[in-house]
């Protein structure tokens, strides 16, 4: 009986040392998603009101909780029955990401006169606030989480080749700790970007002069991490996006992959422009096909 409860804990310990292992690998192969994942919900969050940005990364994390449950069942049964189905569910999302992105530029540099507009006189057509803030936050959140799903697969399906070919209570565990990981990570960390301001206002006015020093220091740099993140996050699609695509066609993969290995430096950054080119390229094509079905629905 002793020597069955023993040989059962060291299988026990065994399974647990082989779980902290394969997430750790599997982390380190995710990183990238994440700060990709950080810059984009940073970026959708902000704008709205200070009392409200909590709230609404509350949300947000939530729905990318619900993400992941759908996602860890959904990619062990694929991986389990349909591994074929993996690359073609990825280029999918990857190709989505892209049309977000050629969406936001597209809607910032075709309709410059609606955001002068909207800046000259940001209370014109909102007859009833209220409802218009709302309005506006569920549409953030929505969006953010819609991001988050693309992001988040991508993340589950790195996790689950890193997984591969191991016990299914191992690739469960595995997958089940990367996303509780990366959610609590991520939304973490915007929580603590989205109140920067507030942290630099509390500071400015306490009664030390180094800490008013300092909030005002924060308070100067918070609007401008904001607009880095924003950029970054816009720029995080089409790397993302594009990245996905290119390695989803393997011959292109491998042939870039060659290329910036052999160029150092200027092949990684040569790589990345790549990535973010056919994002660009294929986001642009989706937004094509996606406006001329809407003007052609709208016309029946």
């Amino acid at each position: 009986m002793a020597a069955s409860l023993f040989l059962l804990l060291d299988d026990i310990a065994t399974v647990l040392d082989d779980v902290a292992l394969l997430t750790k690998v599997a982390a380190k192969k995710t990183a990238g998603v994440l700060g990709d994942d950080l810059a984009l919900n940073a970026q959708q969050v902000a704008g709205v009101k200070a009392d409200r940005e909590l709230p609404v990364v509350w949300a947000v994390c939530k729905g990318s909780f619900v993400n992941k449950a759908i996602l860890v069942p959904a990619a062990l049964l694929i991986g389990s029955f349909l591994p074929w189905a993996i690359t073609p569910l990825l280029m999918i999302g990857g190709a989505f990401l892209c049309f977000e992105g050629v969406e936001k530029l597209a809607h910032k540099f075709l309709h410059k006169d609606d955001h002068a507009d909207e800046a000259a006189s940001p209370a014109q057509g909102t007859a009833d606030p209220a409802v218009d803030v709302a309005a506006a936050e569920k549409a953030k959140v929505k969006g953010a989480i819609r991001t988050d799903f693309i992001l988040s697969a991508e993340i589950i399906v790195i996790t689950l080749g890193t997984v591969a070919g191991q016990p299914f209570g191992t690739q469960l565990s595995v997958l089940v700790g990367i996303a509780l990981l990366m959610t609590v990570g991520v939304y973490g960390l915007v929580a603590g970007i989205v109140k920067l301001d507030d942290a630099g206002l509390y500071l400015s006015r306490r009664a030390g002069a180094a800490s008013q020093a300092l909030g005002r220091g924060i308070l100067a740099f918070a609007p401008w991490l904001m607009r880095a993140l924003s950029v970054a996050g816009t720029a995080a699609m089409f790397l993302v996006g594009g990245g996905i695509l290119v390695h989803g066609v393997p011959a292109l993969g491998h042939a870039v992959e060659a290329w910036a290995a052999a160029h150092g430096t200027l092949g990684t950054v040569g790589g990345m422009l790549a990535n973010a080119g056919v994002g660009i390229v294929i986001g642009a094509l989706v937004l094509a096909v996606v406006e001329g079905a809407k003007k052609v629905f709208a016309r029946r």
